[in-house]
C-alpha cells in the first residue's frame, strides 16, 4: 500500500480548502487505497523563506521533519486555495525549502475556490513551479468551485456520490502516476 501525504497549505482563519484535505484523507483510507498523512502547514509555523534548507547551518527541526515525511511519501497530494489568481506564501514557502526531494516526486493538485472556477489559476501556477523543480504532475486535478457550499468542516461532501465518483477517477489516475515512479 501507498502512503500519501496530503499538503493543507492554506493557514488562514476560517479555510476551506481544509475541509478538501480532510476529505480525501477520509477516501483514501475508507476505501483503503493508501495509508494518508495530513501535512497541516498551519500547524508548522514555518519560517518565511531565506534559504534552501539543504543550505541551512542550523536548519529547524520542524523543516527537517517535513523535509523527511517528503522524503518518505510515495506521493503528495497538494490541496490549496486560489488567493488572488495564485497560491497562498504558506504553500510557495515550503515548496522553495525543498528541492532536491520534489524532484521526481509524484504530486496531484486539488484546487479550490469560493467562486466558479476552483482554483484554476493557482493551479496553472502549481503545474509551473513543480515543472520547473521536475516533479511528476500529471493532467488530471481536482477543482473545487464554490467549497463552501461542497464540504462541511469535516470534510463531508453535501453531494458524497457525485464527490466520490469525481474523487475515483481523480485518485485511479494519481495511483497510476506512483506505479510508475516506482519502476
Amino acid at each position: 500500500m501507498y502512503h500519501i501525504s496530503i499538503i493543507s497549505s492554506s493557514i488562514r482563519t476560517g479555510r476551506k480548502s481544509h475541509n478538501v484535505a480532510l476529505y480525501f484523507q477520509h477516501y483514501l483510507n475508507e476505501n483503503r487505497l493508501a495509508t494518508v498523512e495530513i501535512l497541516d502547514l498551519a500547524s508548522y509555523n514555518f519560517p518565511i523563506f531565506e534559504e534552501r534548507l539543504k543550505n541551512q547551518s542550523n536548519p529547524s527541526l520542524t523543516s527537517l521533519e517535513f523535509k523527511n515525511k517528503i522524503i518518505s511519501s510515495d506521493g503528495i497530494m497538494i490541496v490549496t486555495p486560489e488567493y488572488n489568481g495564485s497560491i497562498p506564501a504558506s504553500l510557495k514557502n515550503v515548496i522553495d525549502l525543498l528541492y532536491e526531494e520534489w524532484h521526481r516526486k509524484p504530486i496531484a493538485f486539488s484546487t479550490v475556490s469560493g467562486g466558479d472556477f476552483g482554483g484554476l489559476q493557482a493551479l496553472t501556477h502549481l503545474q509551473f513551479i513543480f515543472w520547473k523543480m521536475r516533479a511528476w504532475t500529471f493532467t488530471a486535478n481536482f477543482p473545487v468551485s464554490r467549497v463552501q457550499e461542497k464540504f462541511d468542516d469535516f470534510g463531508v461532501p453535501t453531494n458524497k456520490k457525485e464527490t466520490d465518483g469525481f474523487a475515483q477517477i481523480f485518485i485511479d489516475e494519481f495511483v497510476k502516476c506512483i506505479e510508475s515512479s516506482q519502476k
